[in-house]
């Protein structure tokens, strides 16, 4: 079992707390709403890695269903499992692994890895609470007035595409830029 350093349970910790604090950050927007989760989430996989950005995460999934008040609009407790945005956060953790897998994939990731990266996270994220939109509207939410497939992906992914993007880029440009401040620095 790998033990995890000072200075990484640090930036989990801090990253943890920003992820918190974008979920507060709310816009509804019909069954799922705007947040800045998805740019920490990103930004954790690039800045951490791999293991330690779902880590982060993870941790804030487990504090939400203990129930302490983090996910979006302060909802929190297992009843989060039949929310359509729980697709999301479980996306989240693919996310943050798979956007750090791909930095860690190479020695000196370029400018454009560091584009794209956050890019391709998208899509666990994507996946998840699109599956998850659609399963929880057909079996719970409305299971007398099923939605289709093509009527998810008009409610989960079409409002947020174009400011999913954004956010992605941003995570890459500034991803870059703290894991460069992050070598130069005492911290890392």
């Amino acid at each position: 079992m790998q033990r995890i350093s000072t200075k990484n349970m640090t930036l989990i910790s801090i990253m943890v707390t920003l992820t918190v604090v974008s979920a507060y950050i709310s816009i509804p927007i019909g069954p799922v709403p705007f947040t800045l989760q998805s740019y920490f989430v990103l930004l954790s996989g690039m800045i951490l890695g791999s293991r330690s950005g779902a880590m982060v995460v993870v941790v804030y999934l487990v504090m939400g269903l203990m129930g302490l008040p983090v996910f979006s609009g302060g909802k929190a407790g297992v009843s989060i499992l039949v929310s359509p945005t729980f697709g999301y956060l479980v996306g989240f953790v693919f996310a943050s692994f798979l956007v750090g897998r791909i930095i860690e994939s190479k020695s000196r990731p370029s400018t454009v890895t560091w584009v794209l990266a956050p890019l391709v996270g998208l899509l666990p994220i994507y996946a998840f609470g699109v599956a998850y939109l659609y399963m929880i509207y057909n079996t719970v939410i409305s299971p007398l007035n099923p939605i289709s497939l093509a009527t998810a992906f008009k409610m989960g992914i079409y409002p947020f595409l174009l400011v999913d993007l954004a956010k992605a880029l941003l995570a890459g440009f500034s991803g870059r830029a703290i894991e460069t401040a992050l070598k130069k620095s005492a911290i890392h």
